[in-house]
C-alpha cells in the first residue's frame, strides 16, 4: 500500500477527517459544504461517535454530482498512540471495502499533530494494512484488499523525515510477520537464514554456523534439541555497526528460533500443534529488528543472533533423562524435551558472549505456556538481573506499543532446577514455570553482563485483530527493540 504526504487534499477517494475526543460538535470539517457538515455530525451522533481513539463513523455525502464516502476518525486526546490507532482503524474499515484510495485531512484538527504523531499515523496505516495471502488461491473477491493508496494532507514540517525513519521499523515488523506466518515446511533453519541474507544488501554482516561448527564449539544443548530432525540447525549471526567502529562492544539480541516444535519425545497434544510454526517468534523479532536498524541507518552497534532448530521426535531424538553438556561446560539433565527453547538459547548466549564480550544482552523467546497463563495475550514477561535495564525495556515497550510486565528472579526459585545427577535440569515443578525457565537462562549469563529475558509466548500470534494487526502474526518485539536501541544506544 502506498502512503504519501501531500500538500493539498485530493478530491477523489474516501475522505477521512480526524476528530478529537468529544470534539464532534465543534470540529472543523474541511472540504465539505455546510449541508454535508450537518449530515456528518448527525450521522456521527447516530453512531455514538465521540472521537475516541480508533473509533470511526461512516457516511456518504453528495459530491460533484455523485457521492463520496467520508469517515470521521477518532483521534482521542491527540497522543502519538492515538494517531497510530486512528490510522489503523480507518484502514481496517477500508481495506476490503472496494475503495482504492483515501486521504486523511489533518488541517481541521483542533489539536495539531507533531511530526512524530504523523509518522505513527502512517505506521498504523501500514501495519494494519499488512496481509499475507500467498497461499490463498480461491479468496472471494469481497475478501481481497482493494485499498491501494492513502494520502495524508496537512502534516507539519518534519513529518516526511519522521515517516522515513518510521518506515524502516514498519518494514522490520512486516519481515518478522512474514517469517512467523510461513509454514514450517517453507521456513526452517536453512531457509530462515536464506531469507535473512537480503540484510547484507543493507550493510548487515552475516555469519552462519552449521552443525559441524556448533559441534566444534561444544554446543551440546542446542544440538541435542535438533538431533531428531532432518533439518540442519543454524546459528545465524547478524551484525550492524552504524557507528563506523566507534562503539564497542555491541548490544546483543538473542532470539529463540524453533521453526517447528512437536515437543520431541515429550510430544505435544495434536490439537493446536500447527501453531508451533511460530515458536521461532523470538528469532523472527531479532531478524526484523536488525532489518529495521539497518534500513533507518541507526547510529548503533548491535549484534543479533538467531538460534535455529526444529524439534522432532524421530528415533534419533534425545530422550527425557538424557544429560547433555552445554557450550559453557555446564551439564544439563533433560527432564522434558518440550522445554527445548532454553536449551537452544543457553548455547547461543554462551557463544555470543565469548565472541563479542557484550555489556548488555537481551533474549526473546516464546518460552513458556505458563507466561500465557500469567499474562494472557496483553503483555510479554520480562526478567532481568539489572533494574535499570529492565526499566529501560519496559519504558521502550510502552512507548512503542509492545508492553512488558516484570517478574522476579531469586535464589529460592533457582534451587527448583537443581539436578540430582547434573549441574542443572531443564524444568522445575509445575508452579512458577516461567520463572524457573528464566532462572535456567540466568545460569548462562557471564559476570558483569546486564541481561534481560523477554518471554513473548502470548504476543507473537493473535487469534483476533488488535490495534495494528489482523488475526495472525503480530511482529511483536521489533518496535520494542528498535525503540530500546534508539533511546539508549544512539546519539
Amino acid at each position: 500500500m502506498a502512503i504519501s504526504l501531500v500538500t493539498a487534499s485530493p478530491t477523489t477517494g474516501t475522505l477521512i477527517l480526524p476528530v478529537v475526543k468529544d470534539g464532534l460538535s465543534a470540529a472543523t470539517l474541511p472540504g465539505l459544504s455546510p449541508e454535508n457538515v450537518a449530515l456528518l455530525r448527525s450521522a456521527g451522533a447516530a453512531q455514538r461517535f465521540e472521537g475516541d481513539a480508533g473509533s470511526v463513523s461512516d457516511a456518504f455525502v453528495v459530491h460533484d454530482g455523485g457521492t463520496r464516502r467520508v469517515i470521521l476518525g477518532g483521534a482521542g486526546k491527540g497522543t502519538v498512540e492515538d494517531f497510530e490507532k486512528l490510522g489503523a482503524a480507518v484502514v481496517a474499515r477500508l481495506l476490503t471495502s472496494g475503495e482504492t484510495e483515501a486521504v486523511i485531512d489533518l488541517s481541521g484538527l483542533a489539536i495539531k499533530p507533531s511530526a512524530e504523531a504523523v509518522a505513527r499515523l502512517a505506521s498504523g496505516i501500514a501495519l494494519r494494512g499488512w496481509r499475507y495471502d500467498v497461499y490463498r488461491t480461491k479468496l472471494p473477491e469481497k475478501q481481497k484488499p482493494t485499498l491501494q493508496s492513502v494520502s495524508i494532507c496537512g502534516a507539519p514540517d518534519g513529518s516526511a523525515s519522521a515517516w522515513d525513519a518510521a518506515r524502516g521499523v514498519v518494514e522490520g515488523v512486516a519481515f518478522t510477520r512474514e517469517l512467523v506466518t510461513e509454514p514450517a515446511n517453507i521456513v526452517f533453519p536453512v531457509s530462515f537464514v536464506e531469507r535473512c541474507r537480503k540484510l547484507a544488501d543493507l550493510g548487515v554482516e552475516i555469519e552462519v554456523l552449521g552443525r559441524s561448527e556448533m559441534e566444534a564449539a561444544g554446543m551440546g544443548a542446542l544440538l541435542g534439541v535438533s538431533q531428531g530432525s532432518v533439518r540442519e540447525p543454524q546459528l545465524l549471526v547478524m551484525r550492524w555497526d552504524g557507528t563506523g567502529g566507534k562503539k564497542s562492544p555491541p548490544v546483543v539480541l538473542v532470539g529463540k528460533g524453533v521453526t517447528f516444535d512437536t515437543g520431541g519425545i515429550s510430544l505435544k497434544p495434536p490439537a493446536g500443534m500447527e501453531d508451533m510454526k511460530w515458536d521461532m517468534g523470538g528469532a523472527g523479532a531479532v531478524a526484523g529488528t536488525m532489518l529495521a536498524l539497518a534500513t533507518r541507518k541507526a547510529n548503533a552497534h548491535v549484534v543479533g543472533v538467531c538460534a535455529l532448530v526444529e524439534n522432532m521426535p524421530d528415533g534419533n531424538a534425545q530422550r527425557p533423562g538424557d544429560v547433555v553438556t552445554s557450550m559453557s561446560g555446564q551439564t544439563i539433565e533433560v527432564i522434558n524435551t518440550d522445554a527445548e527453547g532454553r536449551l537452544v538459547l543457553c548455547d547461543a548466549m554462551t557463544w555470543v558472549q565469548k565472541k563479542y564480550s557484550p555489556k548488555v544482552m537481551v533474549d526473546l523467546a516464546t518460552l513458556t505456556g505458563a507466561m500465557i497463563i500469567s499474562l494472557g495475550f496483553e503483555h510479554a514477561g520480562i526478567f532481568s538481573n539489572d533494574d535499570d535495564l529492565a526499566e529501560s525495556l519496559i519504558k521502550a515497550g510502552k512507548a512503542a506499543g509492545d508492553p512488558l510486565w516484570r517478574f522476579p528472579l531469586s535464589p529460592a526459585y533457582d534451587k527448583l532446577i537443581d539436578s540430582p545427577i547434573a549441574d542443572i535440569k531443564n524444568v522445575g515443578p509445575r508452579e512458577a514455570g516461567s520463572i524457573t525457565a528464566a532462572q535456567f537462562l540466568q545460569r548462562f549469563v557471564d559476570d558483569g553482563v546486564k541481561w534481560a529475558h523477554l518471554d513473548i509466548a502470548g504476543m507473537v500470534w493473535a487469534s483476533k485483530p488488535g490495534a495494528v494487526w489482523d488475526k495472525g502474526a503480530t511482529g511483536y518485539g521489533v518496535r520494542l527493540l528498535n525503540r530500546f536501541v534508539a533511546d539508549n544506544f544512539e546519539g
